[in-house]
């Protein structure tokens, strides 16, 4: 029996792009259309054909996963990885090339991946468990302990369309980690929950580990990769860049990524999260002089600027904004957000938001950083998300002397400059306090 859970090979997959939008016909237009088809074919002779217009997200991408290995899937925004997950799964068929996959899988892509809206949590259950392959004793079995981690006691019987994407995934992974697939398929999608339940999430996922199963894991939190994975690929425009052990696949990734220092446009990032009443379109910093820079300093007063845009007919309103600034493995550093200062911002046709730090702490370097805008009503509590960007940008930070010292501290482990003194008083006795 092969050792060989997952195997890819040339694996390709081909969008079409922009063209006319389908319409349906009159019985009428048809047979025009049917009449001057010899003469639109002398016309369009030459001419390039609509499905031309096309985008490969995956490109001759080819690799194995060995039964029992937890593999890293790492790149940035559009480079393929939820496309390879969504094949991997059967939810789409390659354009090119094959995928084998050995075992039961379990998918967790996006939220309510495999869920029936009308049904209830409990009947997706045993739903999901029924997809799997599973008996209903083997259920029944799992069945305490997919609720008790997913924590949704109360909502076990009410339909999963008036789930909340918290909700909704809290049940997903729970039903995905527990009715134990051979092959488990992650995503992103656990950015959605709260932090402690992302911390229990991975918790689980090392446990699953430990018992053998095959985990192919897709996440922008490089710590995760490393503490989880045994190896990764990495991928960009649709090609495997390399492939290797986890670490040294991070590392490289890490170094070969570049952010934007100047107006950064986000406007057009379709992985976004919200209402789309109002969108973050465009990113820009500014030193204290109010001049337009490439990177900011350590040490120094600087603003980040996002002009937000308004849809069509929307109402003016007051929101939180936030930016979560993180580590290059995706770690959080801070949140500059202004519910914690109590501060709303008003949102009326495009409007420009400016978040201003007196003194900026961090350490030379790429920072990502997360874009989130909610709505806010008169207490603090911040209710439906307007619109969320992850990784929207990456805060440049330049070399500084950030003490005053005349020298630039420059490290590698540290990030966060912190104010403090050292005094000493010499002669006093051994002791004393």
């Amino acid at each position: 029996m092969t050792d060989t859970a997952v195997r890819v090979e040339n694996l390709s997959k081909r969008y079409r792009i922009g063209g006319p939008q389908a319409r349906y016909k009159t019985i009428r237009e048809t047979l025009v259309d049917m009449a001057a088809a010899p003469v639109r074919r002398l016309r369009t002779l030459g001419q390039p054909s609509p499905e031309n217009e096309t985008i490969w997200a995956l490109k001759d991408v080819s690799f194995d996963v060995k039964r029992g290995e937890v593999m890293g899937i790492i790149g940035r925004n559009g480079a393929g990885k939820t496309t390879l997950l969504r094949i991997l799964s059967h939810i789409t068929e390659p354009t090119e090339g094959y995928a084998e996959i050995k075992g039961r899988v379990g998918s967790l892509l996006e939220v309510g991946t495999g869920f029936h809206p009308e049904l209830t949590g409990r009947e997706n259950i045993y739903l999901n468990g029924a997809i799997l392959g599973m008996k209903r004793a083997e259920i029944d079995q799992k069945f305490d302990e997919i609720v008790a981690f997913s924590e949704i006691e109360k909502f076990l019987d009410t339909p999963v369309k008036r789930y909340s994407s918290g909700m909704y995934v809290r049940l997903a992974f729970s039903v995905a980690a527990h009715l134990e697939p051979e092959i488990l398929l992650v995503d992103e999608v656990l950015a959605v929950g709260d932090a402690a339940f992302q911390k229990k999430c991975l918790g689980k996922m090392e446990g699953v580990a430990s018992e053998g199963r095959t985990v192919l894991f897709v996440s922008h939190r490089m710590e995760a990769i490393e503490a989880l994975c045994h190896s990764a690929v990495l991928l960009d425009a649709g090609c495997l860049v390399v492939a290797g052990k986890a670490h040294s696949i991070v590392e490289h990734y890490l170094k070969t990524t570049t952010g934007e220092a100047r107006t950064i446009e986000v406007g057009d990032r379709l992985d976004r999260t919200g209402t789309g009443e109002y969108r973050f379109t465009r990113v820009w910093f500014t030193d204290e002089r109010e001049d337009t820079v490439n990177a900011v300093r350590p040490g120094k007063p600087c603003r980040i600027h996002a002009l937000v845009s308004a849809r069509d007919g929307a109402e003016p309103t007051d929101a939180f904004a936030s930016i979560a600034v993180q580590d290059r493995r995706g770690s959080p550093l801070f949140t500059l957000s202004s519910a914690l200062i109590d501060t709303r911002v008003h949102l009326e046709g495009n409007t420009e938001i400016v978040w201003e730090v007196d003194r900026l702490q961090l350490y030379e370097g790429e920072y990502p950083c997360n874009l989130f805008l909610a709505e806010s009503s008169s207490g603090e509590a911040v209710h439906g998300i307007i619109d969320l960007v992850r990784d929207a940008f990456i805060l440049p930070v330049g070399p500084g002397d950030y003490y005053g010292t005349g020298r630039i501290a420059r490290t590698r482990d540290d990030k966060l400059f912190v104010d403090f003194r050292v005094q000493s008083t010499p002669g006093v006795e051994h002791g004393a306090n």
